[in-house]
């Protein structure tokens, strides 16, 4: 009987992550079109704050419903690791914003795979997560990807790998995007030590707590609220987008932990170029094809790792 209540949790949190996964796909693709009229920092804070907002009228109403009474609250033995994720995902997004405006949002969302190399690496050397050979298998075939990525397309393959020392064919959009996913795959275990508190208040501690974070910087450096029209759609992206697929990732987090939980959430990427290639009709370079596949026998070898 317990194994059969133990298996339902577990498959519940497969689903949780992917759900968390799709909402994050969109993203990317979302963003990169309104970095043509909110600035990198700005898009980063309205985002965050999105999620914060949104969560909280999803909280009163569960709250009035008493559906949420069995959650545990965050607590003062918590405060390190909160302020920690605050911290990292004010940091993150801002990357990622500053990434897209330097490169596709296609490579953009096939670069957030390395984020399970780097939040599965930190679970191994913190908290002594497990990693087992097929997910070893996973993180070099994505960080061989990820580097691939990270060379701007020069007519060949071969020629940018020849080329790699040369800073003129070297991407810093994607310099970025990895930045952010390390940042990502810190803050991913620092939110697997809050997954058994109440999900809703992680995500509107993230909310408010990166958003008005990344808000104070943008105002230092001269950014502006763009008109109402934009802001109203970016929280509503930052709601979907950061607020539910971080509200479905922690619940994730309970039963598979950091390391599992991010191989699941590796499918984020594929929809994201998906979206991307549709919407911004770009045509994949040579190096983006042989990343793509590189990603994909990747993920296969994360999703189904046991």
């Amino acid at each position: 009987m317990n194994y059969i209540k133990k298996n339902l949790k577990q498959r519940a949190a497969v689903i949780f992550a992917i759900l968390a996964a799709s909402f994050y796909a969109i993203s990317a693709p979302f963003s990169k079109i309104l970095l043509d009229y909110v600035s990198p920092a700005m898009l980063a804070a309205l985002l965050y704050l999105g999620a914060g907002v949104g969560m909280s009228f999803v909280a009163l109403n569960q709250k009035k419903r008493n559906k949420n009474s069995k959650e545990k609250s965050l607590t003062r033995k918590d405060l390190p690791y909160t302020v920690a994720m605050v911290i990292l995902d004010i940091a993150a997004p801002i990357l990622l914003m500053m990434g897209l405006t330097l490169t596709t949002a296609a490579n953009v969302s096939l670069l957030n795979n390395f984020e399970i190399v780097s939040t599965s690496i930190i679970a191994l050397i913190v908290f002594k997560e497990a990693i087992s050979k097929r997910l070893w298998i996973s993180i070099t075939l994505v960080t061989v990807a990820s580097i691939i990525l990270s060379v701007k397309d020069a007519g060949s393959f071969s020629q940018q790998m020849k080329q790699l020392m040369d800073s003129s064919y070297f991407s810093y959009g994607s310099v970025f995007v990895l930045a952010a996913c390390i940042c990502w795959g810190l803050e991913n275990n620092c939110t697997r030590t809050l997954s058994n508190k109440n999900p809703m208040e992680i995500v509107m501690v993230k909310g408010f707590g990166s958003g008005l974070g990344s808000l104070l910087i943008a105002f230092a450096i001269g950014e502006k609220i763009p008109e109402l029209k934009t802001l109203v759609f970016t929280m509503l992206l930052g709601f979907v987008a950061y607020g539910l697929s971080v509200f479905f990732y922690v619940h994730a987090q309970r039963e598979l932990g950091a390391a599992k939980t991010s191989a699941y959430y590796a499918i984020a990427p594929f929809i994201g170029v998906a979206i991307s290639l549709v919407i911004f009709k770009e045509v994949p370079s040579i190096s983006f094809a042989i990343a793509l596949l590189i990603m994909i026998t990747g993920a296969y070898f994360a999703s189904t790792d046991k």
